[in-house]
């Protein structure tokens, strides 16, 4: 079998990792798209990865239609070279775009519910939509639900061993107590007019969590000279690694709120729209704080994270749900290599227990 996987985001990398070297190992062969957006082509490189690179995103209205020409006629070239028997890839217009034109079957994964612009230029032109059971966009005929997360795809037992080496590398002691927030760009198209933590909340997290651990910053845009002392520079395949031993994440990343849940670290997530996986990953789990962006909840937030720091049990409690995530939740990577392998009769026989490990 053929496959064309598009990826657009550094989470992307992560996501269908797994997936493209079991398929390989299978003897499948692998086409791997991209776009230069933020870390990742490093994230590709530093996993070995041969792809072939679309250009950069582009910005304002006007250029992101033309980049969508583009890109379509850039991926149409390729896609054409190497007659995929499948393309698929998370929310991607342009793959899905390009199957439509090759009458190739295009599946896609999708888990944020609020990308209302990207859902209408794709999902008509899409085969089948694997979406979490708790994605809050009504059910379509296209949706193909399951028990599970993105993150569950990479951060599974079944693939996720901690390297315990990454805290050497920032002055880090084994059990030392750290704090890691993160900030996002807030330049995505679903994301205009929204600012997230505000500067004086930031000072006050900062300040506040200080006296229960080091702080560290990661953010995705240049931040006052100000933070530069908390500010840290991790080999982003080694992040994972990080939050595993973190104490507490705070932060305005909805994915790394979800990782934090899958491996067992409390998170809070500070967002306008919110997702249906933190969501669940709060009311089912209790893994994850959900808190919008609002003065009030921004401080709300704040207390929540002051609350779980002075926790002494907190450590064994969150172990003890995670547990309980990972034993009614599916494979990610099992499942999406078992519906791509079988396609098409995967459509219809797939099942939301698929991939579920004992």
């Amino acid at each position: 079998m053929r496959i064309l996987v598009d990826i657009g985001h550094p989470a992307h990398v992560h996501l269908f990792k797994n997936m493209i070297w079991q398929m390989e190992k299978k003897g499948h062969e692998i086409k791997i798209t991209t776009r230069d957006k933020d870390i990742t082509i490093r994230l590709l490189n530093a996993y070995g990865f041969d792809f072939e690179n679309l250009g950069k995103n582009k910005k304002g209205l006007v250029n992101k239609v033309f980049g969508m020409l583009e890109f379509d006629y850039k991926l149409l070239k390729i896609a054409k070279s190497f007659n995929p028997d499948i393309i698929t890839g998370v929310g991607s217009i342009y793959a899905a775009h390009v199957a439509a034109l090759l009458r190739k079957p295009y599946i896609s994964f999708d888990d944020t519910e609020h990308s209302t612009e990207q859902y209408r230029l794709y999902a008509p032109f899409a085969t089948a939509i694997c979406v979490p059971s708790c994605f809050k966009k009504d059910i379509v005929p296209k949706h193909i639900r399951y028990n599970g997360y993105h993150e569950l795809a990479y951060l599974h037992p079944n693939y996720f061993t901690p390297d315990l080496s990454v805290l050497d590398e920032l002055g880090l002691k084994e059990g030392e107590r750290f704090i890691i927030m993160r900030f996002v760009a807030w330049n995505a198209s679903h994301d205009v007019g929204h600012k997230g933590i505000s500067i004086e909340m930031r000072r006050r997290f900062v300040m506040e969590l200080g006296k229960y651990g080091r702080v560290l910053i990661t953010s995705e845009s240049e931040l006052p000279a100000e933070f530069e002392p908390y500010q840290i520079a991790v080999a982003p395949e080694k992040m994972h690694d990080l939050l595993y031993y973190a104490t507490l994440l705070v932060g305005e990343s909805a994915t790394m709120a979800s990782e934090c849940a899958v491996l067992g670290t409390p998170s809070i997530f500070i967002d306008f729209a919110g997702r249906g996986y933190t969501d669940e990953q709060e009311k089912k789990y209790g893994l994850v704080y959900n808190f919008s962006e609002s003065q009030t909840m921004q401080e709300n937030a704040l207390e929540k994270a002051i609350e779980l720091l002075e926790d002494e049990c907190v450590e064994k409690k969150w172990d003890e749900k995670r547990l309980k995530l990972l034993s009614e939740t599916v494979d990610v990577t099992k499942f999406m290599v078992n519906l791509i392998e079988k396609y098409p009769e995967s459509l219809h026989g797939v099942t939301s227990n698929e991939g579920n490990t004992p």
